[in-house]
């Protein structure tokens, strides 16, 4: 699969807090936390549970989400299908972001330990 420029831009133009009630129905309902939803945010971005909050609040949409985020070095560890992409073969960098986020709310919801998401294993 080939992504086109204009899913870039569509991936990029969205906001975080349009998704980010998506991301906690899907872990919830598997039985997982909101506090264990943000602390997978916290680990890949960096962001503090108030800066998570103050970015849903002012509705900042991705590209600006991951402009200032501090992007966890072993992010590059994050690897498999995602919405039919290779996350570690997707060229656009804002996008293989995204997608690193999707993938590990994915693993999340399907009840894989903290420690792994976090690469720690």
């Amino acid at each position: 699969m080939n992504p086109s420029p204009e899913h870039h831009e569509r991936i990029a133009k969205m906001t975080f807090a349009s998704v980010y009630p998506h991301y906690l129905a899907k872990i919830e309902k598997k039985g997982r936390t909101r506090d264990e939803l943000h602390q997978v945010i916290e680990w890949l971005t960096g962001f503090s549970e108030l800066t998570l909050q103050q970015k849903i609040d002012d509705r900042v949409t991705f590209e600006q989400f991951f402009e200032t985020a501090s992007l966890n070095p072993q992010a590059s560890l994050i690897t498999g299908l995602i919405c039919g992409y290779r996350v570690e073969e997707i060229e656009n960098p804002l996008t293989q972001k995204v997608r690193y986020l999707d993938k590990l709310v994915d693993e999340l919801a399907k009840g894989r330990k903290l420690e792994k998401i976090f690469r720690e294993e």
